[in-house]
């Protein structure tokens, strides 16, 4: 497969800049895979597609201000570094810019010395793995030095940081917000439970995968960034169980998805477990334990749309994304949502 087989024209003004309000207001596609079928819905209809049984899997990673600005120690050159994923207590995986001004050895410093960056080395994924040094808590100075990491598309301010979390957002390690649950209000959620639909928190910290674009020709070439994940046997008892009762195990985002995927066996079991996962889905891919997915639009030749179109075949995807282009659907991060059934 070319990666350019991932691809569709969407005109700059459909990508959102700002979260709608309040967050269940956004508009749903729903994408019916078994007759091609489309409804245009909002998210706040969701309840009509569940059922008593369903198992709604929610990734409740919590974004930390992982973007630090700051300068060169003895240059004063401009830095930005983007945390990914933490290797122990002070070492962290990162993106950098300017990445030529930052060789192994280098010293940045953030808050005037509060917080001082030393590169540690390179990376093959052009990032830099870099060890802190700091007086106190290191939680507490990023809190105060560090910023929202919002996506390099957004060009607005956004003036409430919660907007790029989940109300469920708990565990904090998260480059990026898992875009598919910002739609939930807790309103929303208490309904659905109340329908009897067993609400599942999982985990997987969100990481330079999101990031990192395909840069190969061929897709099966591109590597995936290892992400940190949690299943736990409550998670995983809960979705077996729906299953097993003929009820459908509903994914929030393309986080969820690789997750279970992940652990699961090739008879659709879901095991608990903890670990990393590089897990790659593009079409020909069969999935074990996802029956439905609720996601938003991706980038044109991202990894996620490449996972979307391996559960609802990549003609009809290119299919369904041409339509909401043309429906004036606001797509990525901030944008709306599909259901896929």
């Amino acid at each position: 497969m070319k990666t350019s087989d991932f691809t569709y024209s969407l005109p700059q003004e459909l990508i959102a800049q700002t979260p709608i309000e309040p967050r269940d207001h956004s508009r749903m596609l729903v994408y019916n895979r078994a007759d091609g079928s489309i409804r245009h819905q909002h998210f706040y209809d969701l309840p009509q597609y569940l059922v008593s049984g369903d198992a709604l899997v929610l990734n409740e990673t919590k974004v930390i201000p992982a973007r630090l600005l700051g300068e060169k120690e003895g240059t004063g050159v401009p830095v930005e570094i983007l945390l990914l994923r933490r290797v122990s207590a002070d070492v962290w995986e990162t993106l950098v810019r300017p990445g030529r001004r930052l060789p192994t050895g280098a010293f940045c410093s953030f808050g005037g010395g509060l917080l001082r960056a030393e590169i540690l080395s390179s990376l093959d994924s052009g990032g830099r793995t870099v060890r802190f040094h700091y007086q106190g808590v290191f939680e507490a100075l990023l809190d105060e030095l560090g910023q929202m990491p919002l996506p390099p598309y957004i060009h607005e301010h956004l003036v409430d940081q919660s907007r790029y979390q989940t109300v469920y957002a708990k565990e904090e390690g998260s480059a990026a917000a898992p875009t598919a649950g910002l739609h939930f209000t807790p309103e929303l959620l208490s309904r659905i439970r109340g329908m009897g639909v067993a609400i599942v928190p999982i985990l997987l910290h969100v990481g330079l995968g999101t990031f990192r674009p395909v840069k190969t020709e061929n897709v099966e070439e591109h590597i995936m960034h290892v992400e940190r994940y949690e299943v736990s046997p409550e998670a995983a008892n809960a979705i077996n169980a729906a299953r097993a009762n003929g009820r459908r195990c509903v994914c929030v985002g393309t986080t969820s998805v690789r997750t279970l995927e992940t652990v699961a066996d090739d008879g659709g079991v879901v095991h608990p477990q903890s670990g990393e996962t590089g897990i790659f889905i593009t079409p020909g891919y069969r999935y074990k334990a996802v029956d439905a997915l609720i996601t938003n639009f991706h980038l044109p030749e991202s990894t996620l749309l490449m996972l979307v179109s391996a559960l609802m075949g990549r003609e009809e995807a290119l299919r369904v994304y041409n339509t909401a282009v043309q429906e004036r659907y606001r797509f990525f991060s901030f944008g709306d949502c599909m259901l896929i059934l």
